[in-house]
């Protein structure tokens, strides 16, 4: 097996991208996410990408699931779609959300906390300024 010291920053960052996009075209995910005090990326010179960590031995992706689907069937179609491009490395799949019902959108993917708390602030604004 090749260690990720023998690969090139190039060839690492190719392989994260290709990745994140196999991942993108699942019909169970929303987006690749992050769960708090989890992260899971590859830190490659100038840019991060978030959600994928690129490993020696295994890849990590962390993903917004689409409200629904059993979360195993879910992780079973990004293991799916990883594996051929890592033959030999184990796939973990971390669920860091599962989005709202509703169409597939950005801001479906957005962690559902951060979403809760701009609206109890916007809400939190709006009784302020009636009031």
């Amino acid at each position: 097996m090749t260690s990720l010291d023998d690969q090139s920053p190039t060839a690492v960052a190719g392989l994260a991208d290709l990745i994140a996009a196999a991942v993108a075209g699942c019909p169970g995910v929303t987006g690749l996410g992050q769960a708090p005090g989890i992260p899971v990326a590859t830190y490659l010179p100038g840019r991060t990408v978030s959600g994928v960590a690129v490993r020696a031995d295994e890849v990590e992706v962390s993903v917004v699931a689409r409200y629904g689907p059993p979360l195993s069937q879910i992780a079973a179609q990004v293991r799916q779609a990883v594996a051929p491009l890592v033959p030999g490395r184990v796939v973990d799949v971390v669920i860091a959300d599962i989005a709202p019902p509703g169409p597939r959108s950005a801001a479906a993917a957005e962690p559902a906390g951060r979403r809760l708390a701009e609206q109890g602030n916007r809400q939190e604004t709006r009784e302020s300024a009636n009031g």
